[in-house]
């Protein structure tokens, strides 16, 4: 059995390396970037204005909403990134990891706006009113010969991820967090988060819909006024952060407090390896919930779409980012979510403030587990039928709880293989259907300009 771990480990550093994954990714996005024109930069306002402004789509076939499948995706990728992740970036790779995060949000935002747009444009009606997308429909249905075996094996990966990555690695980290804080044991925290998740997955997407539409919000929104405020307080210190940001980009900034130094690599590869992480991009499970959407368009359903990484990296990780910047947390020696929580208590001046971030993690986490468990659904849903589903449902919030008890580090380290591998069936859609993301984006582009709409 330890072999067997060992050899698991090995292939996670493998596929989440800086010779496989994260170029192919940096790559895809590249070109996608290119193929569209930098779209992602020309209709960002456009998008933020579909997505926050009109929210819906009068007409079209669909489960749930413009702005409900938007939260939706947001709740499976605004989670321990966000706060863990950004922490371990800065202090691996310096300040400047933080601006190579948003070089990867922004190249992400091209690549997950044609995931999007695929997802809608390849999706079938499911039988009972609903609509099914994503990625292994658009491999099965777009591409001829081997779509269909690139589309079974991304359902299969996504279906084992979301049970680690997606489930028990989330409900563990708000367990002990939650110890940690408040002294509640892991299994009564397991309990109520199980509770809570099967209220709102075992009703569906329509359930997880107008759940994540009034959550996530929320979320985000307190969080974000947390780190908002030490920003207000240290508002003196923001244009410094920036400095160190910048010149740590391209020269590398020495952490101290036991680190090592990070020099210029570093601050690439932790920055473009936790940008990826957090906001997912190039994965194709944010795909899953676009298809939910209710729309005509398949471009329009992108747009919004592309915002769920702008909001993830370009936003919410740059709020934690200069929290722990502005506080000189960041070379302070802690690790991960404990760095997060130091900034906010130096930062708000209370001993308190750490609290919210146990409490922003947990609801991160939490809603992670909504998002993720929808996407696995799916992904069990075209392996083996509809009948599957309520089976799914009811193992998945099981496991909510038995994630929150045990440590199953041979599990999540599968499963974080599975993430990643995640990836190459969807990269090879992207690349060969770029066209046809090209050509659906220049006539709705075209039919807005001259035909007026939204």
């Amino acid at each position: 059995m330890q072999s067997l771990s060992d050899f698991v480990s090995r292939a996670s550093d493998f596929v989440w390396g800086p010779f496989l994954l994260i170029p192919l990714l940096l790559i895809t996005g590249l070109y996608l970037t290119l193929r569209l024109k930098g779209l992602q930069f020309t209709q960002l306002w456009h998008s933020l204005w579909l997505a926050l402004i009109v929210r819906r789509e009068p007409g079209g076939a669909g489960d749930i909403s413009h702005f409900q499948a938007l939260m939706t995706a947001l709740a499976a990728t605004v989670g321990t990134g966000n706060i863990v992740g950004v922490a371990t970036a800065i202090a691996l790779g310096g300040p400047g990891a933080l601006f190579w995060m948003w070089m990867t949000g922004l190249v992400g935002m091209a690549t997950k706006y044609s995931e999007a747009l695929l997802s809608v444009r390849f999706r079938v009606p499911d039988g009972r009113g609903g609509q099914s997308g994503g990625p292994m429909y658009y491999l099965t249905n777009g591409i001829p010969g081997i779509g269909r075996p690139l589309g079974l094996l991304f359902a299969l990966f996504a279906a084992v991820a979301a049970f680690g990555i997606g489930n028990m690695v989330q409900s563990n980290a708000v367990a002990l967090a939650v110890r940690g804080s408040f002294g509640v044991p892991v299994w009564a925290s397991g309990l109520v988060m199980a509770g809570a998740a099967a209220a709102v997955i075992l009703g569906g997407i329509r359930s997880i819909g107008r759940f994540t539409g009034f959550f996530v919000p929320i979320m985000i929104g307190g969080y974000m006024l947390g780190a908002g405020a030490i920003l207000v307080r240290h508002a003196a210190d923001v244009p410094a952060a920036f400095g160190l940001i910048f010149e740590g980009a391209f020269s590398g900034t020495a952490a101290t407090g036991g680190f090592v130094g990070a020099a210029l690599a570093q601050a690439i590869r932790f920055g473009v390896a936790r940008g990826i992480f957090s906001n997912e991009s190039g994965l194709g499970s944010a795909g899953i919930a676009a298809a939910a959407a209710k729309t005509l368009e398949p471009a329009r359903q992108a747009l919004v779409s592309m915002t769920q990484t702008f909001i993830d990296t370009l936003v919410v990780c740059t709020f934690t980012g200069l929290a722990l910047i502005v506080t000189g947390v960041w070379s302070s020696g802690l690790e991960g979510p404990l760095m997060t929580q130091q900034a906010f208590i130096e930062g708000l001046g209370v001993g308190w403030g750490g609290h919210i971030v146990t409490v922003g993690l947990s609801m991160f986490a939490f809603s992670t587990i909504l998002g993720w468990s929808y996407y696995g659904e799916k992904s069990v849903e075209f392996l083996v039928g509809y009948r599957s589903v309520l089976p799914y449902r009811m193992v998945f919030v099981t496991a909510v709880f038995f994630g929150a008890i045990y440590r199953l580090d041979f599990v999540w380290t599968l499963s974080d293989v599975m993430n990643g591998l995640m990836a190459l069936p969807n990269l090879v859609g992207l690349l060969l259907l770029s066209g046809v993301v090209a050509s659906e984006t220049r006539e709705y582009l075209r039919g807005r300009r001259y035909h007026g709409g939204l």
